[in-house]
């Protein structure tokens, strides 16, 4: 890694694109995809655990009570996504196909992502129990408003209802561990300080983990050939502008809000993120009957660059840390 970082190479960009360099070649299929699915959760979950283990009970309080940078994070996801989500309805027929244009806008409404903006807060160093609070109270409220904007932004063939395992998943997979490791906390923390590889490898390891199994769902259903070379190019250009665009506004709102340094990278990491774990379960519910493939194509190709450009924004801020 220190070799690399001469020529200004970051060893964890490397790793990422590595893996959706190997998704490629060799996708997660059948119960192979389901061993990577199962091997997603108990990473997340033991990375929620160690951050539990970290975070003092008085720095988890903290957390909650800083309502003004949820509120901040919350409007990111849910005010000025969807704007310029709607903003983008011009680009259509040129640019972007209808279906591709639908997917965009069903992106801008998903809500954050929880381990990738946890994890990338951790690592460069940013407030990390304000990420946890922020980041989950953007998914629990996603499960309700994501399908209350898509029915009142877009027309869905298909009825738009709320999965109450959605909350079930986000309550076992990210709460409970969380508050076990702060039950255990008083026998692991020396430890922990001692011995801070664990949750970096965990950290990092999570995050290659989702990339692996995003790509690999890709390449099995094919969408990826569904459209021209020129079409793909174009997405991925629009989404490289929107995190863009996003990124640049939720810096700017940071400074504004006079946060700390801390909490400025909550708002970018939790503020600019767009799950896709999230919103692929509720895109074959609210578009039934529709070529759902072509509509997350958008999500899931926005979900590979913000990974990608969020990692390298967290390691230059990680140098850079006071």
């Amino acid at each position: 890694m220190r070799f690399l970082s001469k020529f200004y190479i970051d060893g964890f960009i490397l790793s990422i694109l590595a893996v959706v360099a190997v998704a490629s070649v060799f996708p997660a299929r059948g119960d192979a995809a389901e061993v990577v699915s199962w091997l997603t959760k108990i990473a997340i979950a033991l990375l929620f655990l160690l951050y539990g283990t970290r975070l003092s009970p008085q720095e988890a309080l903290a957390g909650l009570k800083h309502w003004r940078l949820h509120v901040t994070v919350l409007a990111c996801t849910f005010v000025l996504f969807p704007l310029i989500g709607l903003a983008a309805r011009v680009l259509v027929p040129h640019i972007l196909t209808a279906d591709l244009y639908t997917g965009l806008l069903f992106l801008c409404l998903v809500p954050s992502t929880v381990q990738s903006s946890i994890a990338f807060t951790s690592i460069a160093k940013g407030n990390v129990a304000g990420a946890i609070v922020s980041a989950t109270v953007s998914n629990l409220l996603g499960v309700f408003l994501t399908p209350a904007l898509v029915i009142l932004l877009m027309n869905t063939t298909g009825q738009a209802r709320v999965d109450p395992s959605a909350i079930v998943d986000i309550v076992l997979q990210l709460l409970v561990p969380f508050f076990l490791g702060q039950l255990i906390r008083p026998k692991v923390i020396g430890w922990l300080k001692r011995h801070a590889e664990p949750t970096k490898l965990v950290d990092r390891g999570s995050i290659l983990l989702v990339v692996y199994s995003a790509f690999s769902a890709g390449m099995v259903e094919g969408i990826w050939h569904a459209l021209s070379p020129w079409r793909i190019l174009a997405l991925a250009v629009v989404c490289m502008v929107m995190l863009a665009l996003v990124l640049a506004a939720t810096m700017l709102i940071g400074r504004g809000e006079h946060f700390d340094r801390a909490d400025r990278i909550v708002v970018v990491f939790c503020g600019s993120k767009k799950s896709l774990a999230t919103g692929l379960p509720m895109a074959t519910v609210l578009f039934a009957g529709a070529p759902v493939g072509l509509i997350v194509l958008p999500l899931m190709m926005f979900h590979q660059i913000q990974l990608i450009t969020c990692a390298a924004l967290a390691q230059r801020w990680a140098r850079t840390a006071p």
